[in-house]
């Protein structure tokens, strides 16, 4: 290496060195050894004024020396002390903000939906299957640890894992919002992103880029406006820039998918809401009686708040029966009233099965029936209420029973007349023996002999078996269904882009569709037949 040698000149240094072996590399001839290489470099030092008058106090007393320093190899590396190189690695807060975007993929997963849809159908299933709300002794006895139902399904599991209330468990409510988040993800991700460029309007100014397209043709002497024509009579929104085209149809199917999604997160948690946010309950009131809403129902979950009509009472005005000619029951009714604090009748109504009533946020079904008690008198004493018992019997059907003492009751071996019943409109009545002596109706106070004794059927007290419940979570869950149905079918309708451009006397136009691939091509066809063709019309000077 030849040394440097500095001229100053103002503020700049020049060097020049002598025989450069690059510049020789450079150069097809070797004739000329010495070679002169001119460079300067110029720089600009910011001082404070203290710090220029100390350096002309410096140059007064002390001459400037400049020494440049050159490296024959390249420098040592750096030791272990010294500070990392920026670009070691990322910074933890690019980590940190790289986060988001990596659990946003991770939850868009096209798979992870889908089994999380599949977990949820199985503890749906599960949950259909295994008794909800029973007491443990019930599921001690129904899955034994010692011979679990499947194989695996003992009470352990159904009990540590909540299936005895399966839809208000911590694992069916985690997969409801994990199903939740990717489809929220999937949306962000996706479904918007796609929006937004559908909405653009991109014009393309080649005719190589139209013939790219899924559909193209050309139409030979045509015009591009009588195309954007055609095509706003067909529906589409048609921008014009100078000789291209650009139209579009069905933006409203690139939207149908975020509502499904929406309508989706309705539907959960609307179900979530009536899980975890209602009160359930159930009594059975004979004719006459009365109960109030907020003793017979209790809360399901950690979302449930009492309504404001929690004091409400209930009265039972009437219950009573419709039957077939066959003489079994086909509906069963129930005359209700209710009250406020103030004792007011605020509403009235006689419900039956699938017909309830309904008033501020509480729903009462009727569900079940059944005989509390016979009105009889004896020998012109009475009348007596005599409680009925249900009595089992193998399959669905009812029978109640009771007895009427004859006698000294303080005596060990009681005898008296037994009656039955299956509904309201007949009772069977049998003597001290257990002979069979009659069937009288109710209603028809027609006296019966029995052992000597006049027995009258004044009446038989039928009990409704009612349902309470409050869902806030029900309007929620129908809005979600609606607006399912309603984008579900919007989704059907296609997303159609159309581009062209006047290239000459030739309109070169090409299309795409996201759905309704085979029409596609025919409907542009026949549009295209459409067009009016230019002609060319030659005039004549005539003499």
């Amino acid at each position: 290496m030849h040394p440097l040698k500095p001229t100053k000149t103002h503020n700049a240094i020049t060097f020049t060195t002598l025989s450069s072996p690059l510049l020789h590399l450079l150069q097809p001839s070797r004739r000329s050894p010495n070679v002169h290489l001119h460079f300067t470099i110029k720089c600009k030092i910011k001082t404070t004024s203290q710090d220029t008058k100390n350096a002309r106090n410096d140059k007064k007393t002390k001459p400037m020396s400049r020494k440049i320093v050159q490296f024959e190899a390249a420098p040592s590396p750096a030791s272990s002390n010294d500070p990392p190189a920026k670009n070691a690695g990322l910074p933890i807060w690019v980590s940190v903000k790289r986060a988001p975007k990596r659990v946003l993929s991770v939850l868009s997963n096209l798979g992870l939906a889908i089994g999380e849809m599949f977990t949820i159908a199985t503890l749906m299933g599960l949950g259909t299957i295994i008794e909800q709300g029973e007491a443990p002794d019930f599921y001690f006895n129904k899955f034994p640890e010692d011979n679990p139902v499947w194989g695996f399904l003992s009470w352990k599991l159904v009990l540590g894992l909540g299936f005895d209330h399966m839809f208000t468990s911590p694992v069916f409510l985690g997969m409801l919002v994990l199903l939740a988040a990717s489809l929220m993800a999937c949306t962000y991700t996706t479904q918007i992103p796609l929006v937004k460029v559908a909405k653009r309007w991109s014009f393309m100014h080649s005719a190589e880029s139209i013939r790219k397209q899924e559909f193209t043709d050309s139409l030979p002497r045509a015009s591009i406006r009588d195309l954007g024509v055609m095509l706003m009579g067909a529906g589409y929104e048609v921008f014009l820039k100078g000789p291209s085209l650009y139209a579009f149809r069905g933006l409203a199917g690139r939207f149908a998918p975020i509502g499904v999604h929406l309508a989706m997160l309705l539907i959960m948690a609307g179900g979530t809401l009536s899980a975890a946010g209602s009160f359930r309950g159930s009594v059975t009131v004979p004719q006459g009686l009365n109960f109030v809403v907020g003793d017979v129902m209790n809360p399901t979950g950690f979302l449930s708040f009492p309504p404001k009509d929690f004091n409400t009472e209930v009265h039972v005005n009437r219950f009573y029966m419709d039957y077939y000619d066959s003489g079994e029951v086909s509906q069963f009714h129930t005359d209700v009233s209710l009250f406020n604090l103030d004792g007011k009748e605020v509403f009235r109504k006689t419900i039956s099965v699938n017909d309830p009533l309904r008033y501020g946020g509480i729903t009462i079904y009727q569900t079940d029936w059944s005989i509390s008690a016979l009105q009889v008198t004896k020998d012109d004493e009475g009348p007596f209420n005599l409680a009925m018992a249900p009595l089992k019997l193998n399959g669905d059907k009812k029978l109640y029973g009771t007895f009427l003492p004859v006698g000294d009751g303080d005596s060990p071996n009681v005898k008296g007349i037994s009656m039955l019943a299956r509904d309201l409109q007949s009772i069977v009545l049998y003597d001290q023996e257990g002979k069979f002596v009659g069937v009288r109706r109710p209603s028809s106070r027609l006296p019966i002999d029995v052992d000597g004794m006049k027995i009258i059927i004044e009446d038989a007290i039928g009990s409704s078996g009612l349902d309470l419940k409050t869902d806030p979570g029900v309007p929620v869950v129908y809005a979600g269904f609606g607006f399912l149905m309603l984008t579900t079918c919007i989704s059907y309708l296609s997303h159609t882009q159309i581009w062209a451009i006047q290239d000459g006397t030739t309109v070169v136009l090409g299309g795409k569709t996201n759905r309704a691939k085979v029409e596609f091509p025919e409907e542009m066809n026949r549009l295209l037949d459409s067009v009016p063709e230019l002609v060319e019309m030659e005039l004549t000077n005539t003499h």
